[in-house]
Parts: structure tokens; sequence; C-alpha cells
């Protein structure tokens, strides 16, 4: 295991900045998430780690060792490609042990250390087969395995899972996080899947045009998103722009577009905003009920979706739009109206 730390990398392609001064510490044994777009720089980030693409400014250090000019061969890391990478004339078991015969390790060692690591990700009995013999699940488990069996200091995932069906991404999903916690292994992962970064990470890295948004445990990005892109990439909620007022009550008194005044907490409590200055209110679906309390707001419902562990109410105040999580037993209808309201702890008021 070690522990990973960048500071100020900078990764240029022409005139396009794919990093720009990312900072970040990984903690040993940890499971670290990349999230955000498509072309926000996770994929970069995660190659410069490697050693794939030297940085342009900036260092990399592995503990206390500087690897930025190391070549990747030197870094100690196992790699798992998006679409795999797996030698298609080669076999499972030549697939899995070409990083130990380039280390030139002897022919029993090998098949000792392939045997283990087949045993691992339980593909024992398709050593002989071809990689367009084996499902999705099983080449992913193939890159996977290729990626251990040289027994890495660090794992890095390149969105793994994005080429498999949604039940087999579960599936996979709690395979790769209960492998990587029983091996303890430094892992880093990449996706711009959102619930799959929230159930798989200890902690998660936002990134938006290769700056790092918020770095937090998924529950600290989801609930004190530290800004509007954060708390919009993140899950899904009802954003409404306002000003500060006062405060009430222990909480920020804001002034929304829709002539609704509302008691919201900062999502920042260390820095929060002063009356007078422009804020984002965000309330998360889950966190409305249908009853009056405080912040009660009076809506008309346009849509109903059922999920199947809740129904997602679709309602207007006005132009504007409120996404509402409730039981999935209780009868809303489309054309009714409805009041709700939204405890100020989980009413979240952000710096616009």
């Amino acid at each position: 295991m070690v522990s990973i730390r960048t500071e100020g990398v900078v990764k240029r392609f022409g005139e396009v900045v794919a990093l720009d001064h990312v900072t970040l510490s990984i903690k040993h044994g940890e499971f670290f998430t990349l999230l955000g777009p498509s072309g926000c720089g996770k994929t970069t980030f995660l190659r410069t780690v490697a050693g794939f693409e030297l940085v342009d400014s900036g260092r990399i250090f592995f503990d206390s060792q500087d690897v930025t000019m190391l070549p990747p061969y030197k870094r100690d890391t196992g790699m798992v490609f998006q679409n795999y990478a797996l030698w298609p004339h080669m076999t499972v078991f030549d697939n899995i042990a070409y990083g130990l015969k380039v280390r030139k390790l002897p022919k029993r060692e090998i098949e000792k250390r392939v045997k283990e690591v087949l045993k691992l990700v339980r593909l024992e009995g398709l050593e002989s087969r071809k990689p367009h013999q084996l499902s999705g699940g099983q080449q992913q488990r193939v890159a996977l395995a290729r990626a251990l069996v040289i027994n890495p200091k660090v794992l890095l995932l390149d969105e793994p899972l994005s080429n498999l069906d949604a039940k087999l991404r579960l599936e996979m999903r709690a395979e790769i996080k209960k492998l990587q916690k029983s091996l303890g292994i430094t892992t880093v992962y990449v996706t711009h899947d959102q619930e799959e970064a929230m159930s798989i990470s200890d902690r998660i890295a936002v990134m938006n045009s290769g700056r790092i948004e918020q770095v937090g445990t998924p529950s600290q990005v989801y609930f004190r998103p530290r800004n509007y892109f954060v708390a919009d990439f993140i899950g899904q909620g009802t954003f409404l722009e306002g000003q500060v007022k006062g405060e009430k009550e222990g909480y920020l008194e804001v002034e929304a577009e829709e002539g609704l005044l509302l008691l919201a907490s900062p999502s920042d409590p260390t820095n929060p905003p002063k009356p007078g200055d422009k804020v984002i209110i965000a309330i998360r679906p889950e966190s409305f009920k249908l009853s009056k309390d405080t912040n009660t707001i009076k809506l008309t419902v346009y849509d109903v979706h059922f999920l199947g562990k809740s129904k997602r109410v679709l309602a207007k105040l006005g132009e504007k739009t409120f996404l509402v999580e409730v039981d999935p037993t209780l009868e809303v209808q489309a054309g009714t109206a409805i009041e709700v309201s939204a405890p100020p702890e989980k009413t979240l008021a952000i710096r616009a």
C-alpha cells in the first residue's frame, strides 16, 4: 500500500488545459474516486499517475518518492482500461500472465500467481478460453486479474464497468469493492456515474474542466456540496435563486425569486453567506415532505414517475419545476395541488 500525493499538476494538450493545478492526497488503502462529466480530466489524471502521460508542471509522489518523471514500468501500478484491452489471440491464462512474463519471472512462479489470481476473481477453469468466448463480466474479471497479478502498489480503474449492463454493473461494483478491501490496495477509480461513485468510494473528488471542485466522503459531497456544480452533478434536486435577508431560528432567511421566503442551512458552515449575498437554494427530492411545516410550498403536479422504491413527483410553482420524492404507495395524480415542506437543515444555501 502507498499514499498518492499530487502537487499543482498541470497537463495541456495544445490549447486545452486537461489538468489545471490539481492537488490531491489519496490515503493508504483508500478507494478514491474521480467523478465528473466527460472531458473533465478524470482519465488524464489517472494516466499521469500511471505514467502514461507526463505532466507539464507539478509533482506526483508515491509515499515520499517523487515519481513524476518515472516511466510506467517503474511505478508499480496496475491499470484496468475502459475497453479491457485484452489480447484477442491469447488465452485467459496468457493475458493474465503477460505482465509477469515481461518481468521475466520463473515459469513456476508465473503459474502459481496466475492460479492464485484466477481463484481470487472466480475464473478457475476458464484458463484456456479466448476473450471472445467470455461474457462481458468475465472479460472484466480477466482485465482486473491481469492488473492484480503483478502485485501492484496502486490499482487504477478507468470506467471499468461502463460496457456492462445495469444488473452486471451492480454485481461487479460490489465484487471490486470487496476485493479491494480484502487486498487493502490503494485504488483510484474513474467514473461519470454518480450512483456508482457514491456506493463504492471511501472519498470522491468531483472534477470539472480540469479542476477539483470538491473532495469528501459520499455523504459530504451529497449533503454539503461546496458549489452549484457539485450540487447539480451529484444526484438531482430543485434549485432556486435567491438572496439572503438575514438570520432566523439559527438558519439563513432567503428570499427566492418565486416569492418564497425560506429558511436554509449554509452548505459551507465555516463560511456562510451574509445578508445581501446571492445564493442558490438546493433541495434534494427526498428532503421534501407532504405536509405543512417549515418552508411550506404549494405546488401543482404535472407528472408522476413510478420508480419502485419511490414515486418521483414533478410539480410546478409558476414556471419553476420541483422534484419531490414520495412513498410509492401514495396516490398522487397529475393536475392536482399538493403542499410540501422542506426541513431547514436539509435546505441548502449555496453561494451563487
